[in-house]
Order: C-alpha cells, then sequence, then structure tokens
C-alpha cells in the first residue's frame, strides 16, 4: 500500500499538467451600425502633410482579452473596423514622427467598443483617442477586460531607404573622410635662385 500511494500522487501531478490548449481569437461579422461609420481616411489636403498619404498607412494594433489571456495583432488600415468577439477596433489614423524629428514616436487614433453584457443593450465605446507606442501611459484604454495598444504605423518619408524601419529613422551616409590641404607649390622665383 505505501508504494501504490506515491505513484498514485504521481499520475495526478502528471494529469494536472495537461491542460487543454487555449481557445484562439475568432474574428466575427461587425455590426451594420459600425459598417456604415466605417470610411476611408479623408486625403490631406496637397502640402500639408509629407511621407505616404493616411490611406495607404498600414497600423498594426495589439489587442488582449485578460479573461483567457489571449492577444492578438490587428492590422489595419486608417478608416478600418474590426470585430473580435466582443470588442470592435476602429482605426481612424496613424502617425510616426519623421525621421529628423525627436524623440521618435508612433501612434494611432482609436476607438474601441465593447459589447454590453445585456442583450440587446449594443456596444459601448470605451475608448477614444490617441496611443503612443513608446509611451502608453499617457493614454490608457481602461477596462476590466480587454487592452489596445499600438504597435507599429508603417509609412515612409522622402528620403528614407526603402529598407529601413517604420519606427527607426533611416541610417545616416557614412562621413566623408578629411582631405588633406594640399602643400602650397614651389614658387617661380624658388625655381630661378636654385
Amino acid at each position: 500500500m505505501r508504494r501504490v500511494a506515491p505513484l498514485l500522487a504521481l499520475a495526478a501531478l502528471g494529469a494536472c499538467s495537461k491542460a487543454p490548449p487555449p481557445p484562439k481569437p475568432v474574428e466575427t461579422a461587425v455590426p451594420e451600425e459600425f459598417r456604415k461609420q466605417q470610411q476611408p481616411a479623408a486625403p490631406a489636403a496637397p502640402g500639408v502633410s509629407i511621407g505616404t498619404p493616411m490611406k495607404d498607412r498600414v497600423a498594426t494594433i495589439g489587442l488582449l482579452n485578460k479573461r483567457n489571456n489571449i492577444s492578438q495583432d490587428l492590422t489595419m488600415r486608417p478608416g478600418e473596423t474590426r470585430r473580435v468577439g466582443d470588442v470592435i477596433v476602429a482605426l481612424k489614423a496613424c502617425e510616426r514622427t519623421a525621421p529628423w524629428e525627436m524623440p521618435q514616436e508612433t501612434g494611432a487614433f482609436v476607438q474601441v467598443f465593447v459589447q454590453q453584457a445585456r442583450q440587446g443593450s449594443g456596444f459601448a465605446k470605451v475608448f477614444s483617442g490617441w496611443l503612443f507606442k513608446k509611451s502608453p501611459s499617457l493614454n490608457v484604454v481602461e477596462h476590466p477586460i480587454y487592452d489596445v495598444w499600438i504597435k507599429d504605423c508603417t509609412m515612409r518619408f522622402p528620403g528614407e531607404e526603402a529598407g529601413a524601419p517604420s519606427d527607426k529613422p533611416a541610417a545616416k551616409p557614412a562621413p566623408r573622410p578629411a582631405v588633406p590641404a594640399p602643400s602650397p607649390s614651389p614658387s617661380a622665383t624658388n625655381d630661378a635662385t636654385a
């Protein structure tokens, strides 16, 4: 009997470690009321902004469900709305600072809607504002179940290298080596006297 008890304890511990895999997030259809609001980003006036036009930018938004600890990245364009379960994320704009500006920052204007617990009560707006990658404490999505944050905004500025990462400035060209000043040439009078 003494030998059986430790074996039963080990078997019980082994069974505890075989938890089922966590569920995967599933995107669902955006309600009609939000599809009507979904519009492509308005084009900027000529000469007002530089870099990639707003409609051609792509943002990566992080979404975390704190209940089941499932996070996923939403790749969206400004004006796009996505729904995952009971949360809707609407991206209105994304920006990053130009490579020649300091400090470097990436941000996005996001709206977050969460379905209410009561049937038929619809979605409530829980956040509307700018989120910043390097300064997440400036504006926080305060919700007990969902967390949303900006990860990246893909856009280019004039003069940037094509392969440069979107949140870092383009590499600066190597400095040119210093050229020594030419030595004074002998004058004609020195040649005649020699």
